[in-house]
């Protein structure tokens, strides 16, 4: 990586931080479907299908910069068991927060004119992230991603 220019470096620390929030949103979903059943367990794998799709995109990024994209852990720490629906839905809620706070933090350093394009797929995700938690929430929060500023 130290061969990139600048931007491309910097595109690509970005990329990689939130490819690795996507792997444990990935890991999250896969664990909290499990005990949801209904139409929670339909928007669950929607979820989960969405940030597959995510990750894979952000894995296929980092290629196209020449960069090797860091690969998932064999497991993720979880905030607390989950054995019932109502823990699943709260540890989602808290994998799209998390996710949206790590795109906010990627749209904060994407500054450059050369991260422009980017940077609007930074807002994009941090968006997706702020609805996701949102619904499953129930409601929303000021400043999604933010919660400390």
């Amino acid at each position: 990586m130290s061969q990139l220019a600048p931007a491309a470096r910097r595109q690509s620390e970005v990329l990689q931080r939130v490819l690795a929030a996507e792997h444990a949103v990935v890991y999250g979903y896969g664990v909290a479907g499990a005990r949801l059943s209904g139409t929670d367990r339909v928007r669950a794998e929607r979820g989960w299908t969405a940030h597959r799709a995510s990750r894979d995109r952000l894995e296929g990024q980092l290629a196209g910069l020449g960069v090797a994209p860091l690969p998932p852990a064999a497991s993720y720490a979880l905030p607390s068991p989950v054995t019932t629906a109502e823990e699943a839905r709260t540890l989602v809620t808290l994998l799209e927060e998390r996710l949206a706070a790590v795109w906010a933090d990627a749209v904060a350093d994407l500054v450059d004119r050369a991260d422009r394009d980017l940077r609007r797929e930074a807002t994009g995700g941090l968006a997706e992230a702020a609805v996701a938690a949102s619904r499953w929430r129930g409601g929303s929060v000021p400043f999604p991603g933010l919660p400390e500023r």
